[in-house]
């Protein structure tokens, strides 16, 4: 079943004597060829003694010392890679996992081959700890955050793992971390991820946890937030200017098949969002009516951008000018640049006035400027 999608088994443990012995019984009772490496971490029970009676059929690799969950797994992909797999599954030693479900993430791996299949916990059963609730929505909260996409379970360690794109990658964290620095990472390298709904049961007697959560949730909360700066300033900058979405972006701005007017009005109606005073709202408001009126988004929002912030000071003056104009019937510049505080009310009325005059008229300059140029220099295309 594993050889379908060319895959290994990693198992982590640390000090989990007591339940070892019976996911691995039924790792081997679901998949008897299965290849499955175990990383010892630096355990200090029996787990050697309970190794021992799988010599021959269970890669064991041992750390001497306990470095964490993060540092085993990497030794494992590491050792998976070497030994030619395409795809790694990760399984917990705690028993809370089912290894009878791996048939369904084999399934999936199948169907969407390069994805990360997540095994998908219902943590609102009873039984699941309270703790790896909110854990897990909080994980949840910030892997979308990072990535822009929805998982409904980014702490569960039931994975499969496409082993090509971790190659030559370098990894930061050795703890619990770690499980979501790789997915965040691998987000961020265009590979897909697929949910699959697994069953979990948290076991009273036997189970060992060794996350704690004051220590561990810091080390969480420190790299989720890095991370975001990184996604900040490379993976969203990235996606925006990747050449798919350039391609994208340029085939929505040509549409070969859309009208001179409808270019025109994107572009004046994105004037127009950008001046009118509803500042922190415009595109707020602007996309919504742009898709809602079938406009052209990428003019829209191109000529939307006369707001940008080098832009703003003349705008708020010429606001002030034409509001000024519209009240007073006169021009006063010391007026506007008053600093009163009966001024500066006065100023804002001016301003709100003016910047809707100054909108509307942007919006017919700007329409009649384009529609003349493309109907000069734009074949009008044929109608349906």
């Amino acid at each position: 079943m594993l050889s379908e999608i060319n895959a290994c088994i990693i198992l982590p443990t640390y000090n989990n004597a007591g339940t070892l012995e019976n996911v691995l019984e039924r790792i081997m009772a679901v998949d008897p060829g299965a290849r499955i490496i175990v990383v010892n971490d630096g355990s200090t029970d029996k787990t050697d003694q309970i190794l021992n009676k799988f010599t021959g059929t269970v890669q064991v690799i041992n750390n001497e010392v306990n470095r964490g969950k993060g540092f085993s797994l990497v030794r494992g992909f590491r050792a998976a890679i070497e030994s030619g797999f395409e795809n790694a599954i990760t399984i917990d030693s705690d028993r809370q996992h089912y290894p009878e479900d791996i048939p369904l993430m084999v399934e999936k791996a199948k169907e969407n081959s390069g994805a990360v299949v997540m095994g998908s916990r219902n943590m609102n059963q009873q039984g699941v700890p309270g703790k790896s609730s909110f854990g897990n929505k909080f994980s949840n909260f910030w892997f979308k955050l990072e990535t822009w996409i929805t998982l409904p379970d980014t702490q569960t360690g039931f994975r499969i793992y496409p082993l090509l794109p971790m190659r030559k990658m370098k990894f930061f964290t050795k703890k619990f971390e770690f499980e979501i620095e790789v997915i965040v990472r691998l987000a961020w390298k265009g590979v897909k991820f697929i949910p699959v709904p697994i069953r979990v049961k948290y076991y009273n007697e036997n189970r060992v946890s060794h996350f704690r959560p004051a220590r561990d949730f810091f080390r969480i909360s420190v790299l989720n937030s890095i991370l975001v700066l990184g996604a900040l300033f490379y993976y969203y900058p990235k996606k925006l200017f990747s050449r798919n979405t350039l391609v994208l972006i340029r085939q929505e701005a040509i549409k070969p098949t859309e009208s001179n007017l409808k270019k025109s009005v994107s572009l004046a109606f994105g004037c127009f969002m950008g001046i009118v005073p509803i500042w922190g709202f415009q595109l707020l408001v602007g996309i919504p009516l742009a898709l809602l009126f079938r406009m052209n988004k990428v003019l829209f929002l191109v000529a939307a951008n006369i707001s940008i912030p080098p832009m703003i000071p003349f705008i708020v003056y010429a606001s002030l000018l034409m509001g000024q104009q519209f009240i007073d019937g006169q021009i006063d510049h010391s007026a506007i640049l008053s600093f009163s505080l009966a001024d500066i009310e006065n100023n804002v009325k001016q301003y709100f006035v003016g910047a809707c005059i100054l909108a509307m008229a942007a919006f017919i300059v700007v329409f009649l400027t384009s529609y003349v140029l493309l109907m000069l220099f734009r074949k009008e295309p044929a109608a349906d």
